[in-house]
């Protein structure tokens, strides 16, 4: 499906750089350009009145187009004709100029002098959010997954060493053996069970919890515009426990070849293949951990319970909620290595972040953890353990596995303690 791309910009230099770059990408085709912000609302005011699903799917606006300010166009194309996506074009691309345009309605931000790769990844990833929206709008057909598709649950951290590996490996773990049970067979790829992928590009450890060394990653699915069931299964580790493993690149630097649209190739194709996804985010909030989000059925944020991990949530929550990303009501926080008695409780962290808190809090298991880590044997934790006890018991309360079955013995649900 060929999706159109308006060009704005009041330098005529710069129009025909974005008709002949827009022109040069597979599925995006340029539209004729508009010289100013006059032109460009009339433009799709006119679609819009005749037939709705005439209007560009992307509006590609440079940031000195005039004689309405840039981020006011944004705004106003945002307000006026929620269906089609825009794209800023900019000199200056820096983090509050991204704050800004994403407040405004922006689904992306692109430098000039344009460059074809990063032009192509942001109004790909617009299109793809347009065509979405058109569909649910009934204005017109978005691409439709066939098949099954799985659940997605986003495993983020606050900030670093809050626990959020060891925990997304855990949930991995009880929704394999205790999940619900799926309804489609099997694919020929090894799918229709539990993917724990890591999007921790910089310094991802699944792997290491997991002891693996595997010569695939993320980064070798980042390039490809089709990810098909067999490519797919190349790039996977299957694990002795089950689990299917599609860990980060043991070079960081080539984490930023995953960009937000191959990120959404990547986890559609994750999520066509197998019936439970879980992603480790990591701590820090790149374009793949973000999509990630945004996409999830499930979002978990976890903290421990401590005055500098409560802020780092607090400003997590913040810049999500800014950047469109998630609200704070649609996540869910987690505490982990809580204690009974500290100052900082689930409840006070609640309230100071605007996030629910799960019920199942975990308490602090150093020694519980510490053979498991090091053997690089993470499913090896003992099921009697208070650490996995709560990790499982968490899979139970949000939906990944069956509350009777992840009980360990003598905790079973009708039996006395």
């Amino acid at each position: 499906m060929t999706m159109r791309v308006l060009p704005a910009a009041g330098d005529p230099d710069l129009a025909r750089a974005m008709i002949t770059l827009v022109g040069q990408l597979p599925g995006l085709e340029p539209t004729r350009a508009v010289p100013d912000s006059v032109a460009l609302l009339d433009t799709l005011g006119a679609l819009a009145a005749g037939n709705p699903a005439d209007l560009p799917e992307v509006v590609l606006v440079h940031e000195a187009i005039g004689p309405m300010p840039a981020l006011e166009l944004v705004r106003e194309v945002a307000m006026r004709f929620p269906a089609v996506g825009v794209v800023l074009a900019t000199a200056d691309p820096t983090a509050g100029l991204y704050s800004a345009a994403m407040d405004a309605g922006a689904r992306g931000l692109t430098a000039v002098p344009l460059e074809r790769e990063e032009l192509g990844a942001r109004l790909a990833a617009a299109a793809q959010w347009a065509s979405g929206v058109r569909g649910h709008l009934g204005l017109g057909a978005a691409p439709l997954e066939t098949g099954p598709t799985g659940r997605l649950v986003t495993v983020s951290g606050a900030k670093g060493g809050v626990g959020a590996t060891i925990l997304a490996c855990q949930l991995a773990l009880a929704a394999h053996l205790h999940g619900p049970t799926p309804d489609a067979p099997a694919t020929q790829s090894g799918g229709r069970g539990v993917a724990l992928v890591d999007l921790d590009l910089l310094g991802g450890d699944v792997g290491s919890y997991f002891d693996v060394q595997f010569r695939r990653s993320v980064v070798d699915l980042a390039g490809l515009p089709d990810i098909s069931a067999q490519v797919l299964a190349e790039a996977v580790f299957p694990h002795e426990t089950g689990l299917s493993l599609l860990i980060a690149p043991a070079e960081g630097e080539r984490g930023e070849e995953v960009t937000e649209d191959s990120t959404r190739r990547l986890l559609n194709a994750v999520r066509a293949r197998y019936d439970t996804v879980i992603v480790d985010c990591g701590s820090h909030t790149s374009p793949a951990g973000a999509t990630a989000v945004e996409a999830a059925d499930t979002a978990l944020l976890v903290a421990t319970p401590d005055v500098i991990a409560v802020r780092a949530v607090n400003r997590t929550v913040r810049m999500w909620d800014r950047l469109h990303i998630r609200k704070p009501r649609e996540l869910l926080t987690v505490v982990n290595r809580h204690g009974r008695t500290g100052p900082v409780q689930p409840q006070l962290i609640s309230r100071i972040t605007g996030t629910p808190v799960a019920t199942s809090v975990i308490p602090a298991g150093f020694r519980e953890l510490q053979d498991a880590q090091d053997s690089g044997r993470i499913q090896d934790l003992d099921p009697r353990g208070a650490v996995r006890r709560a990790m499982w018991a968490l899979a139970a309360e949000i939906g990944l596995a069956d509350a009777a079955a992840v009980a360990p013995p003598g905790r079973r649900k009708g039996k006395r303690p």
